[in-house]
């Protein structure tokens, strides 16, 4: 008999999403042979979710749940809106949720979200998870977009208000940054724009003494601007003109940890 390896296992497993065990005794059953291990995934069912899988999740459903001092946030994934109000992915989604409240893995969940995608006909997919717990003196805070429920934060912060903590979730859904500080951007990135931004008609057009001067200033407001939380201009004009760093130093706040997820 052929020895199934460890590779032959997450290879198939790679092609077509199926369960490792499940993967496992297809390749035992079919003594190593990789097409016939698919087809007998395929056979049961296992290997439906693996054509989909290519497919968008533009809807689905993020959830929060906040208890004491943890909280969890998780999004889950479909195609079409009729599904992401199926009982059957509500329960699933909720599963994942507290999978992560409870400081587990939601992939420990794969053979549920494998047999679900199969049984609904649609690519499921968990987007995002993550879990907060806030120490002494710490506030966890949320916001989920309702009643679609398709962004939502969480956020974990210490001093200050806790509405304004709050408002600092409402932000994240709408401004949705991908870096907390500049500091945390990958150079590469930064080159590249800033390289992008050289080259430009707009730069080219001044005279080559400003042009620096110009980039970096276009570098400050068009990409940190918009892809760093603390350098964002603050959502609410009548609250803040200022940055989000501005508004919470304003208001004492320190953010120690955030996520926001979106299924749209």
């Amino acid at each position: 008999m052929t020895e199934i390896t460890a590779a032959m296992v997450k290879e198939l497993r790679d092609a077509t999403s199926a369960g490792m065990m499940d993967c496992k005794r297809a390749l035992q059953e079919s003594d190593g042979d990789f097409d016939e291990a698919v087809k007998l995934l395929r056979e049961k069912g296992m290997a439906s979710a693996a054509r989909r899988a290519d497919r968008a999740t533009s809807e689905g459903k993020v959830g929060v749940l906040v208890r004491e001092s943890v909280g969890a946030i998780a999004a889950v994934g479909c195609e079409t809106e009729p599904v992401s109000g199926n009982d059957g992915f509500l329960a699933y989604a909720e599963q994942v949720l507290r999978a992560v409240f409870d400081g587990g893995d939601p992939a420990a969940l794969e053979g549920e979200r494998v047999e679900l995608a199969g049984r609904l006909g649609e690519n499921i997919q968990v987007v995002g998870a993550k879990r907060m717990e806030a120490g002494e003196g710490e506030t966890l805070s949320f916001y989920v977009h309702s009643p679609a429920n398709k962004v939502g934060a969480l956020v974990r912060t210490a001093g200050g208000d806790s509405l304004e903590a709050r408002s600092l979730a409402l932000h994240l859904t709408f401004a949705r940054p991908t870096y907390g500080t500049r500091d945390e951007v990958p150079q590469e990135l930064v080159d590249a724009e800033r390289e992008i931004l050289s080259n430009s008609d707009e730069v080219l057009s001044k005279p080559e003494n400003v042009r620096e001067k110009i980039v970096e200033g276009q570098l400050a407001k068009r990409f940190y601007g918009e892809s760093v939380l603390l350098e964002q201009t603050w959502y609410k004009p009548e609250e803040s003109s200022g940055t989000v760093s501005q508004y919470l130093s304003e208001r004492g706040i320190e953010v120690l940890d955030w996520a926001w997820f979106s299924v749209s």
